[in-house]
């Protein structure tokens, strides 16, 4: 299905004044070649570690966009490219990281839409601590499990609902 973030806002301007729309600030870069992708949020929260992650990501995504909020952090990466191909093979539309990313070459060469705050080269903990399919808040912008999200070009949605019915 095609959509444009621009055109969603213009026609739901009054789920934009009510919050049941949310647009996320304009932080994110752009990796995998899916420039362009929605779905259902499945929300982790996790901070410098991953197990949570890779054990979401081996599960079958069905559409689903996995949100992740790594707490912003800057001093490891929560998906690489093995994460990246997991997501790929078991059929999640997306991920979005707050925090970092890795493997950049590979993640690009993955068929599925990530957003993250930046790539750096350090791995994170494998400690299997955070949360999962909880209400998460990334830069202000709260995300709740079962979320509608949509990513393009010009940004990143939240609606309360599946708004391309």
């Amino acid at each position: 299905m095609s959509f444009f973030t621009c055109d969603i806002c213009d026609a739901n301007e009054d789920k934009l004044a009510s919050g049941e729309l949310r647009a996320l600030p304009p932080i994110f870069t752009k990796f995998g070649r899916q420039q362009k992708f929605f779905g259902p949020a499945v929300t982790l929260k996790v901070f410098e570690e991953n197990a949570l992650v890779r054990s979401k990501l081996e599960s079958p995504g069905n559409g689903q966009v996995l949100v992740i909020d790594g707490g912003g952090s800057f001093r490891c990466a929560l998906v690489g490219g093995n994460l990246a191909s997991l997501a790929q093979q078991n059929g999640w539309a997306g991920i979005i990281v707050n925090g970092c990313v890795r493997d950049t070459e590979e993640l690009n060469a993955c068929n599925i839409g990530i957003r993250a705050l930046a790539s750096f080269p350090v791995r994170s903990a494998k400690r299997a601590s955070g949360e999962q399919d909880v209400r998460i808040s990334i830069a202000g912008v709260a995300i709740k499990p079962g979320d509608w999200i949509y990513a393009d070009a010009d940004g990143v949605l939240a609606a309360s609902e599946n708004l391309l019915k």
